[in-house]
């Protein structure tokens, strides 16, 4: 099925489009073999709020970045308007696997995107959306695995908790965060302590190769040579926010006040600006759960 896309000019103009519009902030797509699956909009949930991304799935990465919406008056006083997107990150599906989520308020047709290196929740605008993103990236996900015939990766990064669902640190249960006593999270177990329980670094070769902040007590399961299992020492599906790769402290790419280039003619969508996914004929799975 999606062999049959793999030469063909609808799927290299796709693909042509993509990176134009990541421009030179972005990395070339196009490589023999690759096909682009389906596109759409997820809410993101980020260290300070949701946001909305667009994403792109190929049959062997999926990639998303910062949606920047550009304004502009001709000179016949009519507005053009264009699409570009900054900030691109791009994720092997071969390290990735889905948890779907629970409804949870306002957090509705939700699932985590778990990889070795980034793992965070995206929430889809229905119940059907979810349905079709999550078959269309397991399909990719066991059709990879199937051809390379590699083993599903063991080692995920964790989900980070909030920053508003931690007013004090999650390990000593006693300093409070303020503008001076800053956040700061674990780059095992995605909790947010503070930095007097989080003053070692650890080096996880999964995401990064340079050490990287952990708290006190992922510190002494790793040095005593504990398994630190990932399960276990995740937050859970009420902490579900994306986590930094970078290997500094805690500057979260997608936070910044600089999501768009400073312009007042430039915007970025909100929820109800979202259209539907469009997935690709040749690509659609077998049977979309429902």
């Amino acid at each position: 099925m999606v062999d049959r896309l793999v030469n063909s000019e609808a799927n290299a103009r796709r693909i042509g489009n993509v990176e134009a519009c990541f421009g030179s902030s972005g990395q070339p797509l196009r490589v023999p073999g690759r096909v682009l699956v389906g596109e759409g909009v997820l809410t993101k949930l980020c260290r300070k709020k949701s946001k909305p991304r667009q994403f792109f799935l190929f049959n062997d990465i999926l990639v998303y970045g910062n949606i920047v919406i550009t304004k502009k008056k001709t000179k016949g006083a009519q507005l053009s308007v264009s699409t570009w997107y900054n900030k691109q990150h791009i994720i092997p599906l071969e390290t990735v696997r889905l948890k779907s989520l629970e409804d949870d308020g306002n957090l509705r047709n939700g699932w985590q995107i778990i990889s070795a290196t980034k793992s965070f929740a995206v929430y889809a605008a229905t119940a059907t959306e979810k349905s079709e993103w999550m078959a269309h990236i397991n399909k990719c996900i066991t059709d990879l695995l199937a051809k390379s015939g590699k083993k599903a990766a063991t080692e995920h990064s964790p989900v980070w908790v909030p920053d508003s669902d931690a007013p004090v640190c999650m390990h000593c249960h006693k300093v409070k965060f303020t503008t001076l006593n800053r956040r700061h999270h674990c780059r095992k177990c995605g909790k947010v302590v503070c930095g007097g329980c989080s003053a070692q670094k650890f080096l996880l070769p999964q995401m990064s190769s340079k050490p990287m902040r952990v708290c006190d007590n992922c510190y002494d399961l790793l040095t005593s040579g504990t398994n630190v299992n990932d399960d276990n020492h995740n937050p859970g599906p009420d902490s579900l926010i994306d986590q930094d790769s970078s290997g500094e402290d805690d500057d979260d790419e997608d936070d910044d006040e600089s999501d768009s280039p400073v312009s007042s003619n430039n915007t970025t969508p909100t929820g109800d600006d979202q259209l539907e996914p469009t997935f690709y004929p040749g690509n659609q799975p077998l049977q979309l759960s429902s």
